[in-house]
């Protein structure tokens, strides 16, 4: 690593989804201290990081992304304690600890929305966005959630609406309060205090909304399939100029940074959606004054072709300055990659060379647990779905509980993630003979791959720190160079089911990589390609 302080940079960060990962005490539901017990497993991996999706006291209607209280642990997940033994085991097998931060919402249990909703005049009663109704009793204005439907909720109690961006359950917070900014900013250095090194800010780019709420305008040449856009949910259809993305963030970024400035080796990456992500992601890290880095969906789209990949590297590349970007390619949002981007063909060998591109990218990493398994996405049925979101626009979108069913850690009923009881999810049948007992014993199995790639990464500081400059593209294929002090990196990845023969001019030499990575080769003056296969090599002249 550069130095501790900046151990972020290049990091690779493991997202655990806590409920689906392992249960310990046997409810159906994955908790911290089976975190804990797995954290060995999880080192193993070669990962610098984790990052721990909400276990915050929460209504669960969001499963967690609703907080009603951000300074405790929910008791389905253990308790304070337990989490202070997570901390203690994680540093203790080397690796830094992140939490997920919840700020631009919380839970409509939460003590401050209760004491806001009770009146006009409580010391809390502009901690949330209301509103009047129009004088016809319709909706403030045009802005709707990303569930669906409008963003504002009827309150009968203050006769007003509020502002909601997701759940009519999860009311947004008021940024433009200096009170709530304080009050968030403690819950904050709460974790802090307690040891954790880093957050995920989740919605990073939601915290302030345009004071004067004005309509936002409709977004025009909308099309299926671009980044953030399903034609099934009207909120595709607007450009969200006033709801979010507001200039004022830049504000509590830097608040937020000065914070973490007071508690070094810690740092942040925060998800931004928007329609201008990659613009944003460069503002929000630019200056070393506001956050350390971030990601769009960018890479979490259907859109799995090289030319994608590369557009979209070299638009951030352009704008990004000093700032520093995180790339995922999966998480608890979105369907499992080797689904969306391998269509369920050729899994194994497509979950390897997307895993060796993504590891092979400028920028910092964040890997979905289940991707070091090459899981599929889970098919579920309308009856045993709990996401509100799918069941909301089933079926048209099934939601997001086919990314979030258990790790299966043994091929059995149960997949050895519970020891009897019935999961909260069902265990995909799918995903048994991926199970972890099954792919240790095998030297070529996606683990394996993922295990011993990331120790090549970690042995190159070129991949962990050096610029890039890509060479060539089509659709299926990508070269590059990665350079760091002096020293080329040459990376060719064919993620086709055919051959690839390219024309060379640099002289080169191969690495030797690891025999569950499928390699290719040079010849002559031509670098070949097998399917699915990545050559790393250095330039020589």
């Amino acid at each position: 690593m550069m130095n501790d302080q900046e151990w972020w940079r290049g990091a690779v960060i493991y997202q655990v989804y806590p409920r689906s990962f392992f249960d310990s005490n046997n409810d159906g539901i994955g908790d911290l201290p089976g975190v804990t017990a797995k954290m060995r497993y999880i080192a193993s991996l070669g990962v610098d990081a984790i990052w721990l999706s909400p276990f915050f006291t929460s209504p669960m209607k969001d499963f967690g992304y609703d907080v009603s209280d951000y300074c405790d642990v929910d008791p389905i997940f253990g308790t304070l304690d337990d989490f202070n033994q997570l901390i203690a085991t994680a540093h203790h097998h080397g690796l830094k600890v992140m939490i997920d931060q919840v700020l631009n919402h919380s839970s409509d249990q939460h003590p401050w929305f209760v004491e806001s909703r009770s009146s006009h005049d409580n010391a809390k009663a502009d901690w949330y966005i209301w509103a009047d109704a129009n004088p016809d009793g319709t909706v403030p204005n045009n802005w709707l959630s990303v569930f669906g439907g409008p963003a504002w909720h009827w309150d009968s109690r203050r006769r007003q609406y509020y502002l909601h961006n997701f759940l009519d359950s999860q009311p947004d917070l008021n940024f433009h309060n200096p009170d709530v900014v304080d009050a968030l900013l403690d819950t904050v250095e709460f974790w802090l205090k307690r040891g954790v090194d880093g957050f995920r800010l989740d919605t990073a780019n939601y915290y302030y909304h345009d004071i004067e709420l004005r309509n936002n305008p409709p977004k025009k040449d909308v099309v299926e399939g671009s980044i953030g856009v399903r034609l099934d949910n009207p909120y595709a259809y607007q450009l969200h100029l006033y709801d979010k993305s507001r200039p004022e963030n830049i504000g509590f970024l830097q608040r937020l940074r000065s914070l973490l400035d007071k508690y070094p080796n810690t740092t942040t990456v925060g998800e931004v959606g928007c329609d201008f992500a990659l613009e944003t992601m460069a503002a929000y890290t630019q200056g070393k004054d506001k956050l350390h880095m971030c990601y769009s969906f960018d890479l979490l789209t259907h859109d799995a072709s090289m030319t994608h990949i590369r557009n979209t590297m070299e638009t951030i590349e352009a704008g990004l300055g000093d700032g520093w970007p995180c790339w995922s390619i999966g998480n608890h949002d979105v369907e499992r990659v080797v689904t969306r981007w391998g269509k369920n063909h050729d899994s194994i060998a497509k979950s390897k060379i997307y895993m060796a591109m993504l590891l092979t990218l400028r920028g910092s990493v964040c890997l979905y647990q289940g991707e070091e398994l090459g899981l599929p996405e889970a098919e579920l049925t309308l009856d045993q779905l709990v996401d509100p979101f799918g069941i909301a626009f089933w079926p048209e979108f099934k939601g997001r509980d086919g990314c979030r069913t258990p790790i299966p850690w043994k091929n059995e009923t149960l997949g050895g993630f519970t020891l009897s009881a019935e999961p909260w999810l069902p265990i995909a049948d799918a995903q048994r003979p991926l199970a972890v007992d099954e792919q240790e014993g095998n030297r070529h199995s996606v683990l394996h791959a993922y295990r011993d790639f990331l120790h090549v990464r970690r042995s190159h500081p070129e991949l962990r720190h050096g610029d890039i400059e890509f060479i060539y593209n089509d659709d299926t294929t990508l070269t590059f160079l990665r350079t760091y002090k002096g020293k080329r990196l040459y990376v060719a990845i064919n993620t086709a089911n055919q051959d690839i023969i390219l024309p060379v001019e640099l002289t080169l030499s191969a690495l030797i990589l690891p025999e569950a990575i499928h390699s290719g080769y040079i010849d002559a003056n031509t670098v070949v390609l097998p399917p699915f296969s990545i050559l790393l090599a250095t330039v020589t002249a």
